[in-house]
């Protein structure tokens, strides 16, 4: 596992697009972290757009094989809420961004044997921000090996800046999230990011990435994915408004995690509710959002 700190690590970042970050949760936050997961899948924690019932008798592991991904979990759950603040996480956001940074979307993937991965993206292709400091976290909450799922990066394809086009596939290896293509990469060039439970990979928004289908006949792949930016960025997330103009648009649903917010006087509002990722191998929940930023 590649791992690098302080100023090796922001050159590391810078050259690769992609860092490595041991022990970010320890074993009680990872404890924490998995009962939390089942107990969101449950329906316990609220409200979650596209969740179906939980029948009579179902056990933990039924009801995590029922998802694939629930969107925006740190809107439901104070530790969510908590670890996207870790502390070992801000230290490597501060070194590739800046001493502000704010976070705009959180994931948590539920990847279950025979669970689909997610075709080659780049995350700022859905999450637009204004100076390219888009940075995912991936917070694995199991082992994540080739043979259950784990993210597969082309190192360095994030220095050209360069947002390849996109399209829906037919590959029932992955979910309905459009693919990236057109880029001058072969798949043989790709690295596997198999990282401990406990472990994070930090990369860049521009950073060309997937995953596979969970193969793994018993083992899941949790993961706890968030999203970060500058704080001095402005966010067109969304279309603008009435009056308003693209060049000023932002989207003020965000979570400062470190530093301050020159907008802050703005205010913040909530907007972006949990909802369950569309998952082709599960067609009685609704696929809501399917062009929703996503991260394996």
């Amino acid at each position: 596992m590649r791992q690098a700190r302080g100023g090796s690590r922001a050159r590391e970042y810078a050259d690769h697009g992609f860092v490595t970050v041991p022990d970010v949760l320890d074993p009680a936050q990872l404890a924490a972290a998995r009962a939390e997961a089942t107990a969101a899948c449950r329906g316990r924690l609220g409200d979650v757009e596209g969740m179906a019932p939980i029948e009579r008798g179902d056990d933990d592991d039924a009801v995590l094989r029922r998802y694939l991904c629930i969107h925006f979990p740190h809107k439901l759950s104070p530790l969510f809420t908590e670890l996207a603040r870790t502390p070992a996480v801000v230290d490597v956001l501060t070194d590739v961004i800046g001493p502000n940074v704010k976070m705009m979307q959180s994931m948590l993937f539920i990847k279950a044997p025979g669970k689909p991965g997610q075709a080659w993206h780049q995350d700022e292709s859905h999450i637009p921000t204004r100076d390219r400091s888009l940075t995912a976290a991936w917070i694995a909450l199991d082992d994540a090996t080739t043979e259950n799922g784990c993210l597969w990066v082309m190192s360095g394809s994030h220095r050209p800046g360069v947002l390849h086009p996109v399209r829906s596939h037919g590959d029932a290896r992955f979910d309905p999230t459009p693919e990236a293509y057109g880029f001058d990469y072969a798949d043989d060039e790709a690295v596997a990011v198999e990282l401990p439970a406990g472990a994070a990979v930090v990369f860049n928004g521009y950073l060309l990435h997937r995953s596979f289908p969970n193969d793994h006949p018993s083992r899941t792949r949790r993961a706890l994915v968030n999203h970060y930016m500058s704080a001095e960025s402005l966010l067109p997330w969304r279309p603008p408004g009435d009056g308003e103009k693209m060049a000023t648009t932002d989207c003020r649903d965000v979570l400062v995690v470190a530093g301050s917010d020159p907008y802050a006087a703005r205010g913040t509002v909530d907007v972006m509710k949990p909802y369950i990722r569309a998952d082709p191998t599960a067609p009685a929940i609704r696929k809501l959002n399917a062009s929703a930023p996503s991260s394996a």
